[in-house]
């Protein structure tokens, strides 16, 4: 009698391929990838989008001595406020003539969305042209988070995203971007996102920044980096810590390079998403430019320069990416760049009811973040904040019914 022989099942595969959606692609047929953003009016200039200098010469132009452009800093970045009855310091005569000529209106609150009883609200801005962006902001034990956006839509076409699926409307400003955070830390100081525990001695202001939102911060990167400064500027700025700070890209390496080199020492975050190119070309198109191994060469070099920990954020999907062996071949080319530089971040892919894209099941997580930790690769699976509002990651874009209140909702003069 001879033994029967052992049957194997060859893992489950399926395909990345868009649902409800066609996916816009270039002349050979290859995922269409948006750097450029497209020409629209641009937003009033503001003070967030000058450097020191810069703010006191507009004063000036304004008519008003140097030293106001200080005062108007301290209202807004401290005080978060635009409104000029609140800077009795200022002239009374032309005093909200020359606070709008500074800060002009930028964002127009849409909706808000609240779950995790109160601690995480979603915002839906309307920018001056009428281009939609969110964020999200999370109070966590001992921090603050926001999400935040960095351009209306996205131009990378990552077919699972929700955000990139009506590509790049345009570039956001630097004053843009700072002014999610000003409204957030202000929401924050009139007690809008829940109380802290007792035990809670953090400050009553967004700690730390997520650049997760909408688009692809490293493709606007002159107006990022601008933000970034004067995010972090203690003098004249949010004072903020560059180590709350975290940039994420999908893998724009000539960026990556160009960060690793502005001595400012932010998180910096690679989605990678899968390790093996085959995958990866049909999930990150921009793959097609710059392959797994010249991301991860890059994200080595950041940490090189900076001595700053590398973040490698992957969205486990199931029976997609979320393979054993996937596991193993990404533990074995990150040691292959050394130890100690990087830390994974597993993210169960939020789900959509019948979608293919649904998170990897429990036991699967677990086995993947099993394996890259007993190959020496710190991994922490991440918790998601937001689905009930679909605020999630790879969650963020402006549905019909919000494009439509949008469209009912006037500025903000």
């Amino acid at each position: 009698m001879t033994d029967s022989p052992v049957r194997t099942t060859k893992p489950r595969q399926v395909r990345p391929a868009t649902e409800g959606w066609t996916q816009k692609k270039d002349a050979e047929g290859r995922p269409l990838l948006q750097f450029a953003s497209p020409k629209r009016g641009k937003p009033p200039v503001h003070l967030a989008d000058l450097t020191p200098e810069q703010r006191v010469e507009k004063v000036k132009e304004l008519g008003l001595p140097g030293f106001r452009a200080k005062q108007l800093e301290k209202h807004y970045f401290q005080h978060w406020t635009h409104n000029p009855a609140d800077m009795t310091d200022l002239p009374a005569e032309g005093r909200e003539e020359f606070v709008h000529g500074m800060l002009p209106p930028l964002l127009t609150e849409v909706r808000r969305l609240e779950t995790d009883r109160g601690d995480t609200i979603k915002f839906l801005w309307k920018l001056h042209d009428g281009a939609l962006v969110e964020s999200v902001l999370m109070r966590y034990p001992g921090r603050i988070t926001l999400c935040v956006s960095s351009q209306a839509g996205c131009g990378m076409n990552c077919p699972f995203c929700a955000t990139g699926q009506a590509g790049l409307t345009r570039n956001m400003s630097a004053a843009e971007i700072i002014e999610q955070i000003v409204r957030a830390n202000r929401l924050i100081a009139d007690g809008g996102l829940g109380g802290k525990k007792k035990d809670d001695h953090s400050a009553e202001r967004v700690s730390n920044i997520v650049f997760m939102g909408m688009g692809e911060p490293l493709a606007n990167y002159a107006r990022v980096m601008q933000a970034v400064r004067v995010m972090t500027d203690k003098q004249h700025g949010l004072g903020m810590s560059a180590r709350g700070i975290t940039v994420s890209t999908v893998g724009l390496v000539p960026a990556i390079t160009k960060l690793a080199n502005e001595d400012i020492p932010v998180t910096f975050a690679l989605s990678l998403h899968a390790p093996d190119d085959k995958l990866r070309d049909e999930l990150i198109p921009v793959n097609s430019r710059w392959k797994v191994d010249e991301a991860l060469d890059a994200a080595r070099a950041y940490f090189d320069k900076t001595g700053r920990r590398v973040s490698i954020e992957y969205a486990l999907i199931k029976d997609m990416n979320d393979h054993g062996w996937r596991a193993d071949l990404l533990a074995e080319k990150l040691n292959a760049r050394g130890r100690g530089w990087v830390h994974v971040n597993p993210i169960p892919l939020n789900p959509t009811p019948g979608s293919i894209w649904t998170a990897s099941d429990v036991p699967v997580q677990n086995e993947f973040v099993r394996r890259l930790n007993d190959a020496g690769i710190p991994t922490t699976l991440r918790d998601t904040r937001g689905k009930e509002i679909d605020g999630a990651c790879g969650q963020l874009v402006a549905t019909e019914e919000d494009e439509a209140v949008a469209a009912a909702t006037p500025l903000e003069d």
